[in-house]
């Protein structure tokens, strides 16, 4: 069997299974490993029911959330941004907010730690869920910067802050920063230096118009449930993509050379591990979690928000990898990501290597 057809048994089994055994209504699944590469889409937009018509079948071409996974773009944004020498990593938060956002207490916290979670901060921003709590199906909608000027303004950092500490909040401000530093909207900066050179043309923060036109709909328990929108969290969790653009996005990780200069020493720059996990043997690069396995790197990150549950992973080395795009919000059993980890780690094996599995 060839490894082209190979790697589409595994997606296809992977993907099927998730619609058949009713943990979600539908899922994307993307794979790619040396010369194969493959998008396998199964179930519906919306769930069907009876005594109504068949909702549309997904497609390569349609929306999932991407949740937590909007982040490695963000810190992709930020090497992007180093590497034109546009700010620094070392740079603090400081410089690039104004005087009155900036907190007087502890030691300065830089771009380098908002981007490897190693600043110390909460998950979510002081006062978020006061705020969150007005609308709980829609909870980002309402946070906007000043609400995020006042939480950094009364930020307590660490004097010594732990290895590793994921937060939202603190990508959340990345972008925020990156965005000021650059003088232009997050999303329209993602789209200049990130999605448009790497051709991710339906990867974006969508409009109500696109989501009701390309989107799955996302579920809860089964039912469907309303898109989230995003203010000034944009950059923690907003962004919507395809299998199609997922592939892209994968390529360009296994593959930097062939990306546009300076996006191939952005891409390389994110995938160095730069800060140790506390337990185990996980490091943190520039978003993305880290793990070297019997000399075999693999770097990946999952997401999920009220209505979807994404992964993605990859080995630059065995240039492989995977992603499961799935409208259905995480549950405590975690299906998705389990069945995508199982994927991950029997597609980026190497021949006659173990490749390690990531349930």
């Amino acid at each position: 069997m060839s490894d082209s057809a190979t790697i589409t048994t595994l997606l296809t089994g992977a993907v099927e299974s998730l619609v058949a055994e009713r943990h979600t209504p539908a899922a994307a699944g993307v794979a790619l490993r040396e010369a194969g590469e493959v998008v396998v889409t199964a179930g519906h937009r919306t769930r069907p029911r009876a005594g109504h018509p068949q909702p549309a079948a997904v497609g390569p071409g349609t929306r999932f959330a991407l949740g937590s996974i909007t982040k490695t773009f963000t810190t992709l944004l930020l090497a992007e941004m180093a590497v034109r020498g546009e700010v620094s990593y070392d740079d603090p938060i400081q410089a690039h907010l104004p005087p009155e956002a900036v907190s007087r207490h502890g030691p300065p916290i830089t771009l380098a730690h908002l981007a490897t979670h190693g600043a110390g901060l909460p998950r979510l921003p002081p006062g978020f869920h006061r705020r969150a709590l007005r609308d709980r199906r829609d909870p980002y909608a309402r946070y906007d910067a000043e609400d995020l000027g006042r939480a950094t303004a009364r930020l307590r950092p660490h004097r010594t802050p732990p290895p590793v500490s994921y937060s939202t909040f603190g990508i959340g401000l990345l972008g925020h920063l990156l965005s000021r530093a650059a003088r232009k909207p997050y999303a329209d900066l993602l789209a200049e230096r990130i999605l448009t050179p790497l051709g991710m043309r339906d990867t974006s923060i969508p409009t109500d118009d696109v989501l009701a036109r390309d989107a799955a709909h996302g579920h809860r328990r089964g039912r469907p449930v309303p898109h989230w929108h995003f203010d000034v969290m944009a950059p923690a969790g907003a962004l919507y993509s395809t299998g199609a653009d997922m592939l892209r996005y994968l390529r360009a990780q296994v593959r930097p050379d062939a990306t546009p200069a300076p996006l191939a020493v952005a891409i390389t720059a994110t995938q160095r591990p730069r800060r140790a996990c506390p337990r185990g043997s996980n490091s943190v690069g520039l978003g993305w979690n880290i793990r070297d396995l019997r000399g075999h790197t693999l770097a990946w990150h999952s997401g999920g928000t009220g209505g979807f549950t994404a992964f993605v992973g990859f080995s630059p080395d065995a240039e492989a990898g995977v992603a499961v795009l799935a409208n259905a919000t995480p549950t405590f059993r975690r299906p998705v990501i389990h069945a995508a980890g199982r994927l991950f780690g029997k597609v980026c094996r190497r021949r006659g290597r173990p490749g390690g599995a990531f349930s």
